[in-house]
Formats: structure tokens, C-alpha cells, sequence
């Protein structure tokens, strides 16, 4: 990333890791982020990165506001209404009234993505594509009792806002959170924090930290 940007600071080291592996076909582009400073002080900014440090993997700071967050929950997800402590679905969601899970998901989603992708305010316009792969929460019988993890996982592809290039190839964002059982939900729900809004906040800093992570070059 970095040849349509306007690169003041690049940053090295090993290559950045926190992502998912999963199999994934990437979409190949030409990326690039804009104005970031030199990590290393007087340095020309033409200064090859190779000549930066030998075998050393170059970054820059992307610089984006987003347009848009389009998001895809897929029906053919699975989802579950079963009280297990966890069933095998792809979909369990108990922090609404029983009705359509996939449309729940979805505005938890939209309400969390778009909320920190409002707080970017760089120059480079992008629109951002979420599609879910899993939406797992706790069951009553599990939020009752352990506790667990609300695990929400998602594909991400960012692209530029008028030329539609990719920027941040398509892959596999885990935004798993914590989820509290027994008394300790009890706390929580009696001082507002709700699965729903911890769910929500979560996935606004989630959205920040992909969009604000060093990018190869």
C-alpha cells in the first residue's frame, strides 16, 4: 500500500499479525494510504524502504473517512433457537425478542461498524464491505451459568470511494468479545451493559483498529 498516497512516515518490521488465516480468495489491487511522517528522523522521504533495514517488511499509515459500510448477512447461514450451552449454528442470538436473527444481526452490525468508521476523519474516502460468517453469542442456559464469548466474525474489503480500487484486500476479522455468565451478567445488565450494547461498542473499535493498522507497502 502506498503509491496513490502521499507517504511522510514509513514504518518497518516484521510483518503484523492478529488476523485470521482462514482460506479466503483475496482481491488483488493496487493499494495505497496517504500522509503519514518518517519513523526515522531526516531521512528522505524518497529514501528506498529496502535500504531502510535488509529483509525488513515496510509500512505506512492509512488515512481514510468512510463513505459507506455495506453489510451482507448471508441467509444461508445457519441459525439456532436451541438452549444448549453451545449449539452448532452459525447464528445464536438471544438479546432480542425471538423474531429474525439475521436482520437483528445486521442493525447490531450497522449500529457498531458505523459508529467507529464516523469517528475517521482522513483524506481518503473509502467504502467498506462486511460480510458475515458467524454470529455466535450465548444461549440462555449459557448466560445463566459460564459464560462464554460472543464470537462475531466477518470478511472485510475496503475499497476507494470513487475509483472502487481495493485498498485493504478482502480477509477475515475476528471481533470476538468476552460475554459474561451468571452474577457477572446480572452486574452488567442492571448497569446497562446489555450484550447488545457491549456487542455494539465493541465492534466500533473493531472497525477502527482494521482501518488504522500500518499497511504493507
Amino acid at each position: 500500500m502506498g503509491r496513490a498516497g502521499k507517504v511522510d512516515r514509513i514504518f518497518t518490521g516484521k510483518q503484523f499479525t492478529g488476523k485470521l488465516a482462514l482460506a479466503l480468495a483475496l482481491v488483488l489491487g493496487t493499494t495505497a494510504c496517504t500522509t503519514v511522517e518518517t519513523a526515522t528522523r531526516g531521512l528522505p522521504i524518497d529514501t528506498p524502504v529496502t535500504g531502510l533495514q535488509a529483509g525488513a517488511q515496510a509500512y505506512v499509515l492509512p488515512d481514510f473517512n468512510v463513505a459507506k459500510v455495506n453489510i451482507t448477512v448471508p441467509r444461508t447461514l445457519e441459525v439456532s433457537e436451541a438452549d444448549a450451552y453451545y449449539p452448532k449454528a452459525d447464528i445464536v442470538w438471544r438479546g432480542d425478542a425471538l423474531g429474525d436473527r439475521y436482520a437483528q444481526v445486521e442493525a447490531i452490525l450497522a449500529q457498531g461498524l458505523n459508529a467507529g468508521a464516523a469517528t475517521l476523519s482522513g483524506q481518503r474516502a473509502v467504502i467498506v464491505d462486511i460480510t458475515l460468517t458467524r454470529f455466535h453469542s450465548l444461549t440462555e442456559k449459557t448466560r445463566h451459568s459460564i459464560g462464554g464469548d460472543h464470537n462475531v466474525i466477518f470478511a472485510m474489503t475496503v475499497r476507494d470511494a470513487r475509483s472502487g480500487e481495493v485498498l485493504i484486500p478482502a480477509h477475515m476479522v475476528d471481533g470476538t468479545l468476552n460475554a459474561f455468565g451468571g452474577l457477572d451478567a446480572i452486574r452488567a445488565e442492571r448497569a446497562g451493559q446489555t450484550q447488545k450494547v457491549r456487542i455494539t461498542d465493541h465492534l466500533a473499535q473493531v472497525i477502527v483498529r482494521e482501518l488504522t493498522t500500518p499497511q504493507p507497502i
